[in-house]
């Protein structure tokens, strides 16, 4: 028989970066006896799980939850100092994430069909990566406007976003398919808007950009590639600032900035990719905002008003809870929620 309850324990426990040890003195136990609990070796009595449930901060119902599911590859965006036991805690809370994810979606019995395959390009050269950009925007019917909410569009076209409260900006993003077909995304959810909407583009070219293996050691620079060409079509890049330029005023760039949610320095990377400055033109930029603490300040500054949150999944979970599917303890079970909360947020 499956090990659910032991596996859920495990993962609660990594989740809150708590050892064992950790547990075990918080329940007043011994260690051996949560590694039995873990392993399956034995099942913890009610008043224990009652217990491990206020340990660990989740809900009663998380150990009855779905079970851990396959991540397949992943690979995190992220500096030095996100540590393997961080890595550790967020691939857990993925799993626990989209397992309710899954879940919720089989109880309204919303279909899913892997929509990135269709779109999925082999590339071999950058001019590739162009190309895939402007065809998955064919795809989705955008054209080659603005989007305004990258999040919403990637969920309406079921890649699932997770935000993740990452404090500092050890972590950037990842990308992976669950089970071997359900496409997630998950990105820091304190970053400035533009660099969250830059770093979603960036794993959505992840899921769809096809590599010859030849090409792996080039992948995070493709994805950047797609990342700007997603956000800010070639199409248009020469209608915003004309062919061949020198000097870019900062007022234009702020206008665009605005108008595509992509930072400044995205926008001139752009402006290089496109030959529109030279390379010479865009080390000249960043040597000026290098001296000038004042400049470089106002050219990070964050300008997007664009709203980027992810919104479905709390929507299945009320959408479900009144539709009698779930009671309204799994429905706080699944939003982290108290079951006060969720009923008063449900009252009409």
């Amino acid at each position: 028989m499956e090990n659910i309850i032991g596996n859920k324990i495990k993962s609660a426990r990594i989740i809150g970066g708590l050892s064992q040890e950790d547990v075990a003195v918080a329940l007043g136990i011994s260690k051996q006896m949560i590694s039995k609990y873990e392993k399956g070796l034995s099942l913890p009595t009610s008043t224990n799980l009652l217990e491990l449930a206020k340990a660990l901060k989740v809900n009663i119902d998380f150990f009855f939850s779905a079970p851990a599911l396959d991540l397949g590859q992943v690979n995190f965006r992220k500096k030095s100092t996100f540590s393997v036991k961080k890595q550790q805690s967020l691939t857990e809370q993925i799993k626990a994430s989209i397992g309710n994810y899954i879940e919720i979606e089989d109880i309204l019995q919303i279909n899913y069909s892997d929509v990135l395959e269709k779109s999925a390009l082999q590339v071999s050269a950058l001019e590739d990566v162009e190309e895939a950009a402007i065809r998955l925007r064919e795809a989705w019917n955008i054209g080659i406007d603005p989007i305004h909410n990258l999040i919403q569009l990637l969920e309406d076209h079921e890649i699932k976003v997770l935000e993740i409260d990452e404090a500092t900006d050890a972590f950037d993003g990842l990308a992976c398919k669950v089970n071997g077909n359900i496409p997630v995304i998950v990105v820091n959810k304190n970053f400035p808007l533009e660099r969250k909407r830059f770093t979603l583009a960036h794993e959505l070219g992840h899921l769809l950009l096809r590599l010859s293996p030849y090409e792996e050691v080039r992948i995070e620079k493709y994805c950047n590639r797609f990342a700007g060409a997603f956000l800010f079509p070639a199409g248009i890049v020469a209608k915003e600032f004309g062919t061949k330029r020198a000097p870019i005023s900062l007022p234009e760039l702020i206008e665009v900035q605005k108008k595509y949610g992509m930072s400044i320095r995205a926008i001139m990377y752009r402006l290089k990719d496109s030959g529109i400055i030279t390379e010479s033109r865009h080390e000249q930029f960043y040597k000026k905002i290098n001296a000038n603490q004042q400049l470089k300040k106002e050219v990070d500054r964050e300008r997007c008003s664009t709203p980027e949150y992810s919104h479905r999944f709390e929507q299945l979970v009320y959408r479900a809870l009144s539709q009698e599917l779930i009671s309204g303890s799994k429905a706080a079970s699944y939003l982290n929620l108290s079951l006060t909360e969720v009923l008063q947020s449900t009252a009409l």
